[in-house]
């Protein structure tokens, strides 16, 4: 098994507050850390949350999640500097922009985006100002300067160098205005996946992201939205349909296998529809699950 530190990073600047803060703490009261036998590296808190949309970007907290990408960049770091595989719990899918960021001080790198919907919003057609729908687009380097530039690095990440899959909104977010993804990025959306069957989907994903380019390694980025509904009804933007558990248990084994991946973070949980826990536990053991099959212990 990898050799886990877990961040926290309760961010809701991207969307709303309204339970996704509580992922981390949700999570670790499975017993996620000790069963991963992770280290705790760190709880990075976010500037306070403001609800206006910003006049001149269209985008909720934009100077906020700009400062909150750094900070958790920083602690990413650290845990990359020591050796370590960031687990990172979010929080909305905006701090995907620090992970991302961390990894851009260091060169090239890839990214697997394992959501049910492409988030790839520009400000004019995202009326609510969510980073969270957005995030996705603004690592490619497309919407306001500045979280499309964090740093001064253009891109986050190259189109080429990113694999979206699971998702199922293409259709949807067509309708309401989004920009469809860029012909170099590498899209298997859910037909796809069902296709290829998880396992194969995975394979192929992991050569793309191992092959020419970006040798640094990949981040994983997971919004548990990935799952079918009928399973993760914890979410704040539902959408028929999914991944099973099997399905998401598999894909990450697959992510996790060998030595390609170099972190990974999971949003948007709410736990708040979850009054049980029962989400929470089964998210935690499929998370468990797909580390101790990943090759590396």
């Amino acid at each position: 098994m990898r050799n886990v530190a877990i961040v926290e990073a309760p961010s809701v600047l991207g969307l709303r507050p309204t339970g996704v803060e509580d992922l981390p703490a949700a999570l670790l009261e499975t017993g996620l850390a000790e069963a991963l036998a992770a280290v705790p590296a760190g709880r990075v808190e976010p500037p306070p949350y403001d609800p206006r949309q910003d006049p001149e970007t269209g985008v909720l907290n934009p100077a906020g999640i700009a400062a909150y990408s750094t900070a958790l960049a920083d602690t990413v770091a650290g845990v990359l500097d020591d050796g370590r595989f960031p687990l990172v719990l979010g929080g909305d899918c905006s701090v995907l922009l620090g992970n991302l960021l961390a990894l851009r001080r260091r060169g090239r790198h890839g990214l697997l985006f394992l959501d049910g919907h492409t988030d790839f919003y520009q400000p004019s057609a995202e009326p609510a100002g969510e980073v969270a729908s957005m995030e996705l687009a603004l690592a490619t380097g497309r919407g306001p300067r500045v979280l499309a530039d964090l740093e001064g690095r253009g891109p986050l990440v190259r189109d080429e160098d990113v694999v979206a899959l699971g998702f199922r909104d293409a259709e949807e977010s067509a309708a309401y205005g989004m920009q469809p993804l860029p012909s170099a990025l590498h899209a298997l959306e859910l037909d796809t996946v069902r296709a290829l069957g998880a396992g194969e989907a995975a394979r192929r994903a992991v050569g793309l992201l191992t092959g020419d380019g970006a040798g640094g390694g990949y981040w994983i980025h997971l919004d548990v939205d990935v799952l079918d509904d009928a399973v993760m009804p914890a979410v704040d933007y539902r959408l028929p349909d999914g991944l099973t558990w099997q399905e998401l248990e598999t894909v990450l084994r697959g992510a996790l296998s060998g030595g390609g991946a170099v972190g990974l973070d999971v949003a948007i949980f709410n736990p708040r529809l979850d009054p049980d826990g029962a989400i929470a536990q089964r998210l935690s053991d499929c998370l468990v699950r797909a580390f101790d099959r990943d090759g590396q212990g």
